[in-house]
């Protein structure tokens, strides 16, 4: 992490060692320590970084982090990088008034207090105090409230970062004062209201990025003559506005990032004569019309990213484009006919972006042999075979290509793609067995075969592999269920096949499970105690299968788990009472994410079906952390329905319908549920 980008302060320092650093500047440093330490008193899991040296015997200008000058025959300190100070298994909120005795170190010109988890108003006694300030890094903390108009008086500032955090309210015009500021970065807060027109007063600025926020209005109409400006970004806002027509006379705009706000209007032609524009991402607006062909005239554009808008391709344009792109999306931009030929002379692109668009006709052989990084064609009307070429490439690592008509086997030579980490071919025609090659991809991630005509069994893979998502479901693949996967496996989802015989008591190698579908096959037997063992599961499906037995005494041991779904199966015997004491069912934790979350682009997961009223109904696998179930429908369970089972007050549904259970209703289990929001019973 390069933090120290010194040249933006203009600052002489020397390195002396017959001078010391101010007493008063060293009492609020160790105030500081001080401070710091006591707040994390009560916390025992955690490790804090460079404040070892920090002592009352020391010199403090030859502390870790501290930075001094020398004027004349004193030093005082001039930078403080107090960047990532804390080690944590779980974020450990820091009061911000832990920085209050920084508010005597009046020579400050360098504060990097970035990724503290920092929590809390921003204390503005403190930096109505350090007017000496260039450069102030808050990044990635927890601060919350509004931004004090102290910040804004900081007329020395060049540097100010303040993404990614929690700040609210609107941005003060007090902000236009800035006069000496080239970097300005709020994005990923909530901030909201107009950007105020007195932006347009900071001429120096390089960087403006306010994305991430909740701003509305138009940009105003000053900030276009912000003649030095670099980098303009205001993604992912809430922003409601079109893009002004005179965005041009940013002639030094470098980067433009206006996507995922709520721009409309078309693609002003104004930004044809931002001849240094290298970024332009537009994506996940409300953007219309045709997509100018002039875009491809500016020579310097490097990436270009439309998708996502309501924006018309023209099919019909022969396209020679003057640019060379590395990165291009265009999604959901009304693409039709075949792949555009035109790409071939884009030789330096790594991604390329077509899904939801109208193609069709084959996976061009040209394509193939491009050796593009990642391809998203998910969503179109292509046809064929994929070309042995694709996967003998030296660069490819995403490939997703689910939801068209492609089919016959996959080529043998799957596996030379050792460089693949994420493989989604789902919802196609796809027939023949799974190449055997398929398990030697080492950096294989993620692979979804769903929805396809796959059949025979599933090839071995090695334990060593990273591959943590795996679905296979929706296929005709038969055998026993195999067991012989990565031991980094998270999702195993095996669902609507032909898998028969018993489950397999070592699933247990599987120590990282969180999610196992096995739906809709022929297994048979009894549910295995060993599976009760695997305590990182949170989704356990086995509906419409022929189980038979008991659920065993231990299934209290899945702590984890917030959805088991067995109906349809032949279980018998009483529902165990220790089934109300499945911890993940009574009080869901908030820390848990959804497998995707690891992925920097979206999957779309099979849903998980849960039968209610009759119907089966979806639940959205990007939200599955919010349910919690519990469906024993369609079994043979007898005696009474444990009173316990009131205990689980995470549910949100329970089904235990078509049974042979007797005795008492369920009014017990409702009144012990009633101070809270009902679930569902059957």
């Amino acid at each position: 992490m390069a933090k120290l980008s010194l040249p933006l302060l203009a600052l002489s320092i020397f390195f002396s060692t017959s001078l010391c650093c101010p007493d008063d500047q060293k009492l609020a440093l160790l105030r500081f320590k001080s401070s710091l330490l006591h707040t994390l008193n009560s916390s025992t899991q955690y490790s804090l970084f460079g404040l070892d040296s920090w002592n009352a015997s020391s010199d403090c200008c030859h502390w870790d982090m501290v930075t001094c000058s020398s004027h004349s025959n004193s030093r005082k300190v001039v930078a403080l990088q107090l960047y990532s100070l804390l080690l944590a298994e779980q974020p450990i909120p820091i009061p911000s008034m832990v920085l209050s005795p920084l508010s005597r170190i009046q020579s400050l010109m360098l504060l990097d207090i970035s990724s503290n988890s920092i929590a809390g108003e921003i204390p503005a006694s403190v930096f109505a105090n350090l007017s000496k300030l260039v450069h102030l890094d808050m990044m990635q903390n927890n601060f919350s409230g509004s931004i004090p108009p102290q910040i804004f008086r900081l007329r020395y500032l060049q540097y100010l970062d303040m993404s990614s955090n929690s700040l609210e309210g609107v941005i003060a015009k007090e902000v236009g004062s800035l006069l000496n500021l080239r970097v300005l970065k709020l994005d990923d807060n909530s901030l909201g209201g107009y950007i105020p027109e007195e932006i347009g007063n900071l001429t120096k600025l390089q960087q403006l990025n306010l994305r991430s926020n909740h701003f509305v209005g138009r940009i105003p109409s000053s900030v276009l003559f912000l003649k030095d400006l670099e980098i303009m970004e205001l993604r992912d806002n809430s922003l409601s506005m079109e893009i002004p027509k005179d965005i041009g006379d940013l002639t030094n705009l470098t980067t433009l990032a206006l996507s995922d706000n709520r721009l409309t209007g078309g693609i002003t032609s104004s930004i044809q004569k931002l001849h240094k524009l290298k970024i332009l991402r537009l994506e996940n607006n409300f953007l219309s019309g045709g997509i100018p062909t002039w875009l491809f005239d500016i020579k310097s554009l490097k990436d270009l990213f439309l998708g996502g808008n309501n924006l018309t391709w023209n099919n019909i344009v022969n396209l020679e484009p003057k640019c060379m792109l590395d990165q291009l999306s265009l999604s959901s931009c009304r693409l039709a006919g075949r792949i555009p030929d035109w790409i071939l002379t884009q030789k330096d692109i790594v991604f390329l972006d077509l899904s939801k668009n109208k193609l069709q006709g084959p996976f061009p052989e040209w394509l193939a042999e491009m050796d593009i990084g990642s391809i998203f064609l998910s969503d179109n009307n292509l046809t064929g075979s994929l070309p042995p070429r694709l996967f003998r490439s030296e660069s490819l690592s995403v490939l997703a290509l689910s939801r068209n008509s492609f089919s016959g086997e996959l080529p043998s030579n799957i596996g030379d793609a050792i460089k693949v980490m994420i493989l989604v071919l789902s919802g196609n025609s796809f027939s023949g067995q799974i190449p055997k090659s398929i398990s030697k991809i080492y950096r294989l991630i993620l692979l979804d075969l769903s929805g396809n005509r796959f059949s025979g069994n599933i090839p071995d893979f090695r334990p060593n592999l990273l591959l943590a998502y795996i679905d296979f479901s929706y296929n005709e693949l038969s055998g026993e269920i195999p067991v012989i996967f990565s031991q980094e496996t998270r999702i195993l989802s095996l669902g609507k096949n032909m898998f028969s015989g018993k489950l397999p008591s070592n699933l247990t190698d599987l120590n990282k499970l969180e999610h196992l579908d096995l739906h809709d096959n022929r297994i048979a037997g009894e549910l295995p105690i060993s599976l009760c063992q695997m305590s990182t599961l949170q989704v356990l499906d086995l509906r419409n299968n022929t189980l038979e037995g008991s659920i065993p005494s231990t299934i209290n041991n899945l702590t984890n788990l917030r959805i088991l779904d067995v109906s349809s199966n032949n279980l018998s015997g009483e529902i165990p009472a220790k089934l109300g004491n499945l911890v993940g069912m009574i009080d869901t934790p908030s820390t848990i994410k959804p497998v995707s979350d690891v992925f920097t682009f979206p999957i779309e997961f099979s849903d998980l079906i849960v039968n209610w009223k009759k119907s089966k109904q979806g639940l959205s696998s990007h939200s599955l952390e919010i349910y919690s179930l519990l469906d024993l429908s369609k079994n043979q369970f007898s005696g009474q329905l444990p009173a316990t089972l009131g205990h689980l007050k995470a549910l949100k549904l329970l089904n235990i319908s078509y049974n042979h259970l007797s005795g008492k209703d369920t009014r017990n289990i409702r009144q012990s549920r009633e101070s809270r929001e009902p679930g569902l019973v059957t």
